[in-house]
Formats: C-alpha cells, structure tokens, sequence
C-alpha cells in the first residue's frame, strides 16, 4: 500500500482534490500537522467485508458509548454542492 506524506496547508488549500486523490488512488494520506503530530487518510473499500467496526463495537466500550450518542442526536442533512467544504 502507497503511502503519501503532505504539510496541513496543502490540505487546508485543496481539501476536495486531496480526498478525491487518496479515494481514487487507494493512497493512504499521511497529513503532517504544524505541531509535530501526523494524521491520517485512508480509503476505505465498501465492497470488502472489513471487520473493523464489528471489532471496535464488540471490544470497546468508549465507541460504543460514541456511536450510542451519535444515534441519540437530532440528525442534520448533508450540505449539496460545495456548501458543505470549504477552502481557505
């Protein structure tokens, strides 16, 4: 698996075309944050049968007091277009 490594601005300057890149190219997004810690992006498949959020439920009482209150909030509907991101 790729992985590539890009300062906060870069980010920050293109938010769309970074996402669209790591989707497309399955790249795992390594985001390098001003203060010295690192972040990262990563695609994930939705047709692959990924266990990760069986796991995370089953073993971790943190997520699922998370997702728990997740379901409990008002829902809000999804900006269309490009009101949703911003650029800066």
């Amino acid at each position: 698996m790729a992985i590539k490594t890009i300062p906060l601005h870069r980010l920050e300057t293109d938010l769309r075309k970074t996402l669209n890149e790591c989707a497309e190219s399955g790249e795992t997004v390594v985001i390098e944050m001003p203060d010295q810690r690192l972040l990262t992006i990563q695609s994930l498949d939705p047709q692959e049968d990924d266990s990760l959020m069986d796991e995370l439920l089953a073993s971790n009482p943190k997520f699922q007091a998370l997702v728990a209150k997740s379901k409990a909030s008002p829902r809000k509907p999804f900006a269309v277009g490009n009101q949703g991101l911003t650029n800066r």
